[in-house]
């Protein structure tokens, strides 16, 4: 053992030989040959002097003299040896071109790659969506398409964007979000996530601050809108205040709300109705702001400066007006005409006016050239002289010419109806000064003429849409009466289809037409005046892509918003558009009060004080129920004194009766008697004069009914 002490084996000395001798293939192989020898793990036989006892073979290196030397690791060098097996001193490369060419021998590149963020693609997906609803006021399409984007955890994110852009617009697009909201609350976003969309809004208060002069006061009246259409609950302040630091700007939104907001007597209406006031500029505005700017252009006459004002005014679809108006001051300063000329040929080379608002100038100035002709003599003729100039210069449509021509030519109105059309407006204007509803209806059943019920409400809501907001809720009060009086159905729905006809040259006159209009369908509908369903008659009476059908889309938006009944019956001011379940309440309490003892002349008052007389069909029906119920015939007493004061007109009581007809068989179920003490209530009410001859005689019909029942 010990005349072996420092060599190798036999068998290892050998496989040491194979691997030299093979050096080229081990050197392409993956698998180096330290490797291969340290598989075995060879070790040299130690004795007590051997100095490389236990070291592996590999760290071991036999030099030509035949001594053993160590060497580095791997056999990287040392005296006398061969160096590293693998180390060839050549440059090695990869050559494409080589047949035996192998891709995986590449060395590895890592590429980066961008990975998306859903809550980023959610956040770019929302800004689209929030300003298509901005654009077309669609509710039930931004619901849609909120539905459809998905990824639900992310609409608190929705509600801060929704909000923040509209901070940083007008009133209209504030109200919008508002109304957005809520049409959302509960079915699209659930009310926690309502209520985290606030939390992340009032802790970005700062940030808005610095882009938003008045942040703080416009997202404290957003959180106060929100509490009053109840997508907040008032505890909701509370706690927000909780977790925001008292220096911020959060906090103070938080104050504010609670302060000049939420503790403001009335507050309810005033939150709703803060930005509904200045969303839409009045035309009487509007018309001053053009003549203004055409005034101070005349006397400065700055074309650049006064096409400024022009665009300034936001107004592109009424710059008809500008036009009518600027022609019209041509004619009484004879001097401005070059002036006017040519700020219309600037504006019109600018496409600032198109040639369309440019021809509807034109047009409009014509049809009141008869009036005109009144203050200015030679308006026609100046009229005339400016046409050819027009077109000359190449601002107004060489067709415009020929439409006029073609205008003088259309067949003439019917002698009745012109006739009818000139009375109603008498009419109509006559009721917005007195209030008195019983009076046009007298008035209108005079007329004789209930084929053309259509054009008087088509007259009606024109003339109150060019007036304030009182002359629109007294012609939607109105139309609840006439439905009951004298109008029927098909006559009010005639009558829109009319209104949404004539929709486009109606906005030649009514800045917002389109909005008024969608609001009186909305507001029918709420009165029960429409059904929903006639609103899909009268989208179907209309040509597609009209803007009357955009008008009746906008409605039914209106309509399906959250809390719409109460917005809508307020949208005019909320006059006389309280809720009927109230009127209906106060008529059963001051009947009982006058049942257990009260006086006619105070009963008499109280309904007086009402001020619904198109609704004291109302007080009959109830009337009559009572005395079927305390067998008490003392109502009838009250009924007679209402008909000989005029209190309670014949219709109106023949309305009532007539509804007290149609619900028998239900009120029998609870009295027993009813048809009987009906039949009588009848009898009475013929002899006294209260009813129509119309009404029929009913005692005859209820009297077999009674007996078969008995």
């Amino acid at each position: 053992m010990a005349s072996n002490e420092g060599f190798l084996t036999d068998e290892q000395r050998e496989m040491l030989k194979i691997a030299s001798q093979n050096f080229e293939i081990l050197s392409s192989s993956p698998k180096s040959p330290s490797s291969l020898l340290s598989d075995h793990q060879l070790k040299v036989p130690f004795a007590g002097k051997a100095p490389t006892a236990g070291i592996a073979v590999r760290h071991v290196r036999r030099s030509h003299s035949g001594k053993f030397v160590r060497v580095k690791k791997d056999g990287a060098g040392g005296k006398g040896t061969w160096g590293k097996l693998l180390d060839t001193n050549v440059d090695s490369h990869i050559d494409r071109n080589d047949p035996n060419y192998d891709s995986g021998e590449e060395p590895y590149q890592l590429v980066g790659a961008t990975i998306s963020d859903p809550l980023d693609d959610y956040k770019k997906a929302v800004v689209t969506i929030i300003e298509e609803y901005f654009s077309a006021g669609d509710v039930e399409g931004a619901a849609s398409d909120l539905r459809e984007l998905g990824s639900n955890e992310y609409h608190p994110y929705f509600i801060k964007r929704l909000v923040s852009m509209a901070m940083d617009r007008h009133d209209k697009e504030k109200e919008m979000a508002s109304v957005l909201l809520s049409a959302l609350y509960a079915d699209v976003i659930s009310p926690a996530q309502i209520r985290d969309g606030f939390v992340i809004l009032l802790e970005s208060a700062d940030d808005l601050a610095v882009d938003i002069l008045d942040a703080v006061a416009i997202l404290a009246l957003f959180v106060a809108r929100a509490v009053v259409d109840d997508i907040l609950p008032p505890a909701f302040l509370t706690r927000a205040k909780k977790t925001l630091p008292e220096s911020s700007k959060g906090f103070q939104v938080i104050q504010t709300a609670e302060k000049s907001y939420l503790s403001a007597p009335h507050h309810a209406e005033l939150v709703e109705r803060r930005w509904g006031g200045s969303t839409h500029i009045t035309v009487e505005e509007v018309k001053k702001k053009i003549a203004d700017l055409l005034r101070e252009y005349v006397e400065s006459g700055d074309t650049v400066e006064a096409c400024r004002c022009i665009r300034e005014l936001g107004v592109s679809f009424f710059h008809h007006e500008v036009v009518k108006r600027a022609l019209v001051l041509a004619m009484e300063i004879r001097t401005a005409e070059p002036l006017i000329l040519m700020l219309l040929k600037e504006a019109a080379e600018e496409g600032l006016i198109s040639s369309s608002q440019m021809g509807k100038g034109f047009a409009r100035l014509e049809e009141s050239l008869n009036d005109l002709a009144l203050d200015i003599p030679s308006a026609k003729t100046l009229f005339q002289s400016l046409i050819p100039i027009a077109i000359s210069e190449g601002w107004l449509d060489a067709s415009f010419t020929k439409s006029s021509g073609e205008d003088g030519n259309v067949q003439k109105e019917s002698e009745k109806v012109r006739r009818y059309k000139e009375e109603v407006v008498t009419i109509i204007h006559e009721y917005f000064l007195s209030d008195d509803i019983p009076e046009l209806i007298r008035s209108l059943e005079d007329l004789g003429a209930p084929e053309l019920n259509p054009i008087f409400l088509k007259k009606l809501i024109t003339l109150a849409m060019d007036r304030k907001n009182r002359e629109k809720e007294m012609a939607s009060v109105l139309l609840s009466a006439l439905h009951i009086e004298i109008f029927s159905t098909e006559d009010i729905v005639n009558g829109f289809v009319l209104l949404l006809e004539s929709a486009e040259d109606t906005a030649l006159d009514i800045l917002d037409a389109s909005n008024e209009l969608a609001l009186f369908l909305a507001r029918a509908v709420i009165d029960d005046v429409l059904a929903p369903l006639n609103l899909e008659e009268i989208g179907s009476k209309l040509p597609p892509n009209c803007s009357g059908s955009e008008t009746v889309h906008m409605a039914r938006s209106l309509i399906a918003a959250r809390h719409a009944g109460e917005r809508i019956l307020r949208c005019w001011g909320g006059g006389t558009g309280w809720a009927v379940e109230d009127a209906k309440d106060k008529i059963m309490k001051l009947l009982e009060e006058y049942e257990s003892g009260g006086v006619v002349g105070e009963a008499c008052q109280c309904i007086r004080d009402l001020g619904m007389p198109f609704f004291n069909h109302e007080v009959v029906k109830k009337a009559l129920v009572m005395a079927m119920e305390k067998k008490n015939d003392r109502m009838l007493d009250l009924l007679q004194e209402c008909f000989s004061e005029g209190l309670i007109t014949i219709n109106q009581m023949t309305k009532g009766f007539t509804r007290i007809k149609d619900g028998l068989d239900d009120l029998a179920l609870d009295i027993p008697n009813a048809k009987e003490k009906f039949s009588f209530y009848v009898e009475y009410a013929q002899k006294k004069g209260w009813l129509l001859c119309s009404f029929g005689s009913l005692a005859a019909d209820a009297s077999p009914i009674t007996v078969a029942a008995t």
